[in-house]
C-alpha cells in the first residue's frame, strides 16, 4: 500500500471500521432478543436501539443534550425525544438537572448484559484471528486518545468508550471501532456545515464537484487522528481489521 498519507488513509480504514462494527452489533441484538431483558416495564424497540447505541457512553458518564442532539443529527429530533421518554418510561435512564441523561441501577444492569453479548459475539466472530486481537486492540485506543484532541460534539459524547476491568481484547477492539466512527461523522458534519448546508441539505445534494469536496475535507477532518500512527502501523491495522470476518 506504501505510505499513505492521513486524509488518502482516512476514507479507506472507514468502511472497514463500519463493517465490523455493524456485524458485531447486528449479531448481538439479534441473539439479545431472545434473551428477557431485566425491566420494570417494557420499552420500545426504537428505545432500546437508543440505549445500545448509547451503551459505550453511558457506562462512563451522563450524555449532555447537546451530544444527544450530535449522535443523532440526521434523525428526527422528535423521534429522538419519543425514545428518550421510552427509556425514561421503562426507568431505565433519568435526567439529571441540567437535561443530561444517565442511566438508572437498572439501566445499568442492562447495558452491562449488552456487553456481556457483544463480548461474546465479538470472540466468537473473531476467534481465528485471535491471536491479532490484543494488537489491534492497542493500536485502537491510541487511535481512541487521539481523536479526542479533534473529536466534535457526536464524538465527545461517546467516546472514551467504558472498558470493563475484565475486558476481552475482542470486546476492547469492537467499542474501540465503535466509537471511532463518531469522530468521522463529527467530521463530516463539521465539512457540509463549513460548506453552509444543514442535515438535510446534505442528504439532498446530488453528487458531483460540492459534494466531492466534503467528502475531501471530511477526509482531512477525520486523517488527524491516524497521523499518531506509523506509516507501518497503519498497514498493519487496516491489514488486521481487513482481514477479521464480519
Amino acid at each position: 500500500m506504501g505510505d499513505v498519507s492521513p486524509d488518502r488513509y482516512a476514507p479507506l480504514i472507514a468502511p472497514v471500521i463500519e463493517r465490523l462494527t455493524l456485524a458485531v452489533v447486528n449479531k448481538a441484538m439479534a441473539r439479545a432478543a431472545g434473551t428477557p431483558v431485566p425491566v420494570p416495564h417494557a420499552a420500545a424497540p426504537g428505545a432500546m436501539r437508543m440505549l445500545g447505541q448509547l451503551r459505550t457512553a453511558l457506562l462512563a458518564r451522563s450524555v449532555t443534550a447537546a451530544g444527544l442532539a450530535a449522535v443523532y443529527r440526521y434523525r428526527d429530533a422528535d423521534d429522538v425525544r419519543g425514545d428518550v421518554e421510552g427509556l425514561l418510561a421503562a426507568g431505565l435512564i433519568d435526567k439529571t438537572d441540567d437535561d443530561a441523561i444517565q442511566p438508572t441501577g437498572t439501566g445499568r444492569a442492562v447495558l452491562t448484559e449488552m456487553y456481556k453479548v457483544s463480548a461474546d459475539v465479538a470472540g466468537e466472530s473473531w476467534a481465528s484471528q485471535e491471536g491479532s486481537l490484543a494488537g489491534l486492540s492497542d493500536l485502537a485506543g491510541r487511535l481512541v486518545h487521539a481523536a479526542l484532541a479533534t473529536g466534535g460534539p457526536a464524538y465527545t459524547a461517546m467516546a472514551p468508550p467504558y472498558e470493563p476491568p475484565d475486558a476481552t481484547a475482542a470486546l476492547l477492539l469492537h467499542t474501540r471501532l465503535s466509537v471511532l466512527r463518531y469522530h468521522r461523522a463529527d467530521a463530516h458534519a463539521a465539512a457540509w456545515q463549513a460548506a453552509g448546508l444543514t442535515s438535510v441539505t446534505m442528504r439532498q445534494l446530488p453528487a458531483g464537484p460540492s459534494r466531492d469536496a466534503i467528502e475531501a475535507e471530511t477526509n482531512r477532518r477525520a486523517g488527524g487522528p491516524y497521523a499518531t500512527l506509523s506509516p507501518d502501523e497503519r498497514i498493519t491495522f487496516l491489514a488486521g481489521l481487513a482481514a477479521l470476518p464480519g
